[in-house]
């Protein structure tokens, strides 16, 4: 799990100097190698590792806007993902889907970026595994200002009415783009909302990758039992504005530096140092592998040709 939040958070703090090419020093979104919005999930990893480390390759994920470290999490060949966003034909989607359009049918991963949506597809993955006899779970993440959408509400009763593996994980990162969850939601906490549809519910405070394990482990395990969906929210940290460009002037000046001081990878690291799990220099030697595998995945994507015009023609229906 520390490592896989590693080589998160140094593909996101790669991707800010990627993104930033070409876009100063008046920002302009087509501008540069990496072209479209961008959104980022620099603090957000405790979500994503906490139930990806009991998945398998035959689960499903589903992801929305904001997907890198869900994707990462889940095994997504990080070299197509690179090139992917920077529009290069050796890309997941040949270089047609951008950021918010990663799918890799080898592990089983999608996301969209229109909110709510990928609950829906979740469902359906869930019901397939139901109909084949196979013990699959499917995980919809969603952030919090989808759980106040549609298809949330009508997807969890219809997995509740037909008891399906699916768990829908709500990061609460406190802002619906630039709307504080407390100006647009009625229940302090979504897995509050697991009663309304007779599922189980937990919510997981502080960012706590250790605890999204054990949380994660539960309802994972109801899922591939026959015992249904779950809701599982985790209060976590977005470190970062909404999208790269955000001026983020909804925000107090103080809130990122003081949410920094508790960045969840610097808490696993000395209790996996306090635990005698693994010493500084291995964490180090580790630190340093996966910053060789990111800084790989971009000199692919940079080096990666880029389709023909005609092919904007092909893979259309």
């Amino acid at each position: 799990m520390y490592e896989t939040m590693v080589k998160s958070r140094y593909y996101e703090d790669t991707m800010v100097e990627a993104y930033s090419e070409g876009k100063k020093p008046v920002f302009n979104i087509g501008a540069g190698p990496v072209p479209g919005e961008m959104h980022l999930s620099t603090g957000q990893e405790p979500a994503a590792v906490g139930i990806c480390a009991h998945l398998t390759k035959n689960d499903t994920v589903t992801s929305p806007h904001r997907p890198h470290h869900h994707a990462i999490a889940k095994g997504v060949d990080l070299k197509k993902m690179t090139a992917e966003m920077y529009g290069k034909v050796t890309g997941l989607g040949k270089g047609k889907g951008g950021h918010m359009h990663l799918f890799d049918p080898e592990v089983k991963f999608s996301c969209g970026g229109i909110i709510a949506a990928g609950i829906p597809h979740a469902v359906g993955a869930a019901l397939a595994a139901k109909k084949k006899g196979k013990d699959w779970v499917a995980v919809a993440f969603i952030g919090e200002g989808a759980a106040n959408a549609g298809g949330f509400h009508e997807s969890l009763n219809l997995a509740a009415v037909w008891k399906l593996p699916l768990i829908v994980v709500v990061e609460d990162n406190a802002y619906g783009i630039s709307v504080s969850k407390r100006n647009s939601t009625a229940v302090e906490s979504n897995d509050k909302r697991a009663a309304a549809y007779g599922i189980a519910g937990a919510y997981v405070r502080n960012n706590d990758p250790i605890e999204m394990y054990r949380v994660s482990e539960a309802a994972v395990k109801r899922a591939r039992s026959g015992q249904g969906p779950s809701i599982i929210e985790i209060e976590t940290h977005r470190h970062l504005g909404h999208f790269q460009g955000d001026p983020e002037l909804y925000r107090d000046t103080e809130e990122v530096p003081n949410l920094r001081k508790i960045d969840p990878i610097l808490k696993v690291r000395e209790l996996l140092q306090l635990e005698g799990i693994a010493t500084a220099k291995e964490l180090e030697d580790l630190e340093e592998k996966v910053k060789k595998e990111v800084d790989e995945a971009f000199a692919y994507a940079r080096d990666s040709e880029y389709p023909k015009p005609e092919d904007a023609l092909n893979d259309v229906y």
